[in-house]
């Protein structure tokens, strides 16, 4: 695991987010990249919502961290799942809250959340963002019922992608990203706090919006055909190494 070193201070980290090209916090769509990037995100939606009603039991209880603007969790709530989100920042809460029913809180009254509540905890990139990651694990843990389980999606700087454009490479994202995983720095974490590792997914898209991100930090613009080259090209190689440009990891309590 790599760490942002020096990590901004707890109360000015707020202050990295208050942009209108943070595109995770709003529902904007002023050009062609931030339309093609919420035209994927419909098709990931439904990928998310496959993968989390494959795994529920008969009930659907689901706590979102780090939702965003509310997508996932109106999706999640019109497929039938009683849902819960936390969100930090008061612009995209604010969103969330009018697609969601107010069922959005902010990130202090995650700790106030009642044990063994939910049968899933999903964390869309969001995992590198928390300060305290052992506390933060350790809470997701006593959150989940004993047969629920924990989805963490986070970018892989062992991707060919990341290795490709280094400094440059957009998922580094300092520093609103305080860490960055790979695989093996997730199975660490997870048996810290007796949690299973089931299976590990790749986000292919991710390999695309990052190498088109990364150009445009390297360059300066966004050259579409040399980021969608290079987007096929970490698709390809991790297709060997398993190395794919982020991860999903499916995590639950380890069998006694």
């Amino acid at each position: 695991m790599l760490e942002t070193f020096p990590q901004p201070s707890t109360d000015k980290l707020p202050d990295y987010y208050k942009s209108d090209d943070y595109i995770s916090h709003t529902d904007g769509k002023r050009n062609v990249f931030e339309k093609v990037y919420h035209f994927v995100k419909g098709i990931a939606l439904k990928r998310k919502m496959k993968l989390i009603d494959s795994i529920s039991n008969n009930t659907k209880s689901l706590l979102d961290v780090g939702c965003g603007t509310g997508d996932f969790l109106q999706v999640a709530f019109e497929s039938g799942w009683t849902i819960t989100g936390i969100e930090p920042n008061e612009q995209a809460r604010t969103l969330a809250n009018k697609k969601t029913n107010d069922a959005i809180l902010n990130s202090e009254q995650l700790f106030t959340l009642q044990s063994q509540s939910f049968d899933v905890i999903t964390l869309w990139h969001v995992l590198e963002h928390l300060p305290d990651l052992e506390v933060h694990f350790s809470l997701f843990k006593k959150l989940l019922k004993p047969d629920g389980v924990l989805i963490i999606a986070v970018p892989n700087f062992k991707s060919y992608d990341a290795q490709l454009y280094k400094e440059f490479w957009a998922a580094y994202d300092v520093p609103r990203h305080l860490w960055h995983f790979s695989q093996e720095s997730i199975k660490r974490l997870a048996n810290g706090v007796q949690l299973e590792l089931m299976k590990t997914l790749p986000m292919k898209f991710d390999a695309f919006y990052v190498s088109l991100l990364s150009e445009k930090y390297k360059f300066g613009k966004i050259n579409y055909f040399k980021g969608f080259w290079n987007g096929c090209r970490s698709n390809w190689r991790a297709g060997r190494t398993g190395e794919y440009s982020s991860l999903i990891y499916v995590l639950k309590h380890q069998k006694p």
